[in-house]
Order: structure tokens, then C-alpha cells, then sequence
């Protein structure tokens, strides 16, 4: 039986789905970009073993699911008007939290030299 203090759950509008599809893939390209690229974050030329790093930093495999919960916590967040804290664990996750941070514009404003543009990927 549901609590009456609970409200029902909503089905969410079709362009936020896609838009929350698109945040979420344009955070998992910036992890990944971030852990194996040097170079040509954009791949705007076909891409050679120059542009990947001898060592990477960072681990794929907690990436997606990180970003998965960053891109609802932040509809949900938006959605409430809450203010949240959110604390990330130690780990191999950090490309996701930078990912994130650099799309929603919070990185930009602490490190400004790292713009949100294409010279900003690459940083």
C-alpha cells in the first residue's frame, strides 16, 4: 500500500528523456575522452596512436553508472529546487565527476582557464 504523503510517480515528457539521454552520452564521450585521448577531443581528424595515452588514468567501468546518477540526481535536483551535496567516494570515478562538473559549468567557474569549449576538452 502506497503512503498517501508520497506523491505518484510521473512518466517524464519524451524531450526531457532524450535530453537526459544526451547528457548522460555527452558525459560518458567527456570520461572517456578524458581517461584514454591526449589529444583531439573532438575527433576532428581521424584519430592515431598519438592522440591515446601510454597510461591511463581513470577506470570506464565506473564512469557510465556515476554519470547515469549525476544526470538524474541533477533532474531531480532541478525539478525540487533542492540544494544538494553530493559526495563521490574515492576510486577510479573521477573522469565521471569532471565530465559532469565541466558540462554543468561548476569546473569552469572554479578553474576558469579550463574553458567550455573545444581548447577546454583538451585541457
Amino acid at each position: 500500500m502506497r503512503d498517501v504523503l508520497t506523491p505518484a510517480p510521473t512518466a517524464l515528457a519524451e524531450e526531457e528523456l532524450w535530453a537526459l539521454d544526451a547528457h548522460w552520452r555527452a558525459a560518458n564521450y567527456l570520461a572517456v575522452g578524458q581517461i584514454y585521448l591526449m589529444g583531439n577531443p573532438l575527433l576532428s581528424e581521424p584519430l592515431r596512436p598519438e592522440h591515446v595515452k601510454p597510461r591511463l588514468l581513470g577506470h570506464w567501468g565506473t564512469s557510465p553508472g556515476l554519470n547515469l546518477v549525476h544526470t538524474h540526481l541533477n533532474r531531480v535536483i532541478k525539478a525540487r529546487g533542492q540544494d544538494a551535496l553530493c559526495i563521490w567516494g574515492p576510486g577510479h570515478g573521477g573522469p565521471a565527476v569532471l565530465a559532469n562538473s565541466w558540462l554543468e559549468g561548476t569546473y569552469s567557474e572554479t578553474y576558469p582557464d579550463v574553458s567550455r569549449d573545444a581548447a577546454g576538452m583538451a585541457r
